[in-house]
């Protein structure tokens, strides 16, 4: 039986039944919005990556996300130095998607008994994330919480400013724009239970484990931070007036793309080699292509689309922020917002890839 037969859903991920829990939730809290032009009024619709709502004339940017089961690697590893940058790194850049300047956050951290030493620890990756988004960490909450969790969580809520008539929403997306991927660092905090089931409990591997063609040993692997694109994002906003889409790659890859809100499709057709991360659980897993492309960011952690004449500008901001980033495909014109690899043979649309 090949892993896809039984993957993601049967490691603990039923993101179908996750889907339709959150219409039934955006029915509800839509009844809570003020009417436009009042004091909060929501200026987007609930499906991006933050949304704005408008404080006396100003753009507050705001939204919340944690690391997920990476917790669960930092405390196999028993290191927990890291954690706290993928919890800024979730966040701020989820803000900068909708154009804002990341400013504060604050983070909740539910244990099953409080040990000094281990937030201690999650306080030093909290700090550190923060100072490479030049964000506070204004609050907090610790719950100690041993009827209810095992082990701990992590999750933070971010805010930012931005203009409101400046705020970035793909809408101006045409055929022809073309799509920059920044690189990530590797898993980042998406697909973890993936991960984990493949290595810890299929393969029976311990954390200590090194494969050749990681260097490292798997746990350091797989805890390795996630990417902060905050300054070089912010200067590209600043550096070229029509920014028309910005898009965290997190969970659900590069289907996170159709999330602009232009009725578009992309092509994707020059995606740089995979880390060897994804390789050894697609191998080791027999995880299907689709899958994979589902699951995991593949290499590309944040995507700019800009028009064709502003290509070279962003290109230029990105990488003298010593950031390796790569036109990886183009807009094209598409009513069905499908997400296109021709070289994978792979189609996509909602949360799902087909083999073509």
């Amino acid at each position: 039986m090949k892993y896809e037969d039984h993957g993601y859903k049967a490691a603990g991920v039923d993101a179908e039944s996750a889907q339709s829990g959150l219409q039934k939730i955006i029915a509800s809290v839509k009844q809570t919005w003020p009417p436009p032009g009042a004091d909060g009024a929501v200026q987007l619709d609930i499906g991006y990556f933050a949304n704005v709502i408008d404080i006396g004339g100003i753009g507050l940017a705001i939204c919340t996300d944690g690391v997920g089961s990476k917790t669960i690697v930092a405390q196999m590893m028993g290191r927990y130095d890291t954690i706290g940058i993928d919890c800024v790194a979730m966040n701020v850049n989820d803000v900068i998607c909708v154009g804002a300047r990341p400013i504060s956050m604050v983070d909740y951290i539910a244990i099953e008994k409080a040990d000094a030493e281990m937030l201690g620890a999650i306080a030093i990756g909290l700090a550190a994330g923060a100072k490479q988004a030049s964000v506070s960490i204004s609050g907090g909450e610790i719950s100690q919480l041993k009827d209810v969790i095992r082990g701990f969580d992590l999750i933070g809520m971010a805010v930012g400013i931005v203009p409101l008539d400046r705020i970035i929403t793909g809408r101006d997306l045409v055929a022809g724009d073309v799509i920059i991927g920044l690189e990530s660092s590797g898993i980042h905090s998406n697909g973890l239970t993936l991960a984990r089931r493949v290595f810890f409990e299929d393969a029976k591997l311990s954390v200590e484990h090194v494969f050749p063609e990681l260097g490292v040993s798997l746990g350091e692997e797989l805890l390795r931070p996630t990417l902060i694109y905050v300054p070089e994002i912010l200067d590209v906003i600043n550096g070229i007036p029509n920014v028309k889409a910005l898009i965290n790659i997190t969970g659900d890859g590069l289907l996170n793309l159709p999330r602009a809100e232009a009725v578009v499709g992309f092509e994707i057709d020059n995606i740089p080699s995979s880390p060897s991360i994804f390789r050894l659980i697609q191998q080791r897993g027999a995880v299907s292509n689709a899958e994979m492309f589902e699951v995991y960011n593949m290499g590309i952690g944040f995507c700019v689309l800009v028009a064709e004449e502003d290509r070279d500008a962003a290109l230029s901001i990105l990488r003298r922020h010593g950031r390796r980033a790569q036109v990886i495909g183009r807009v094209i014109e598409d009513t069905t917002k499908g997400v296109y690899l021709p070289r994978q043979r792979l189609v996509g649309h909602g949360k799902k890839f087909r083999e073509q």
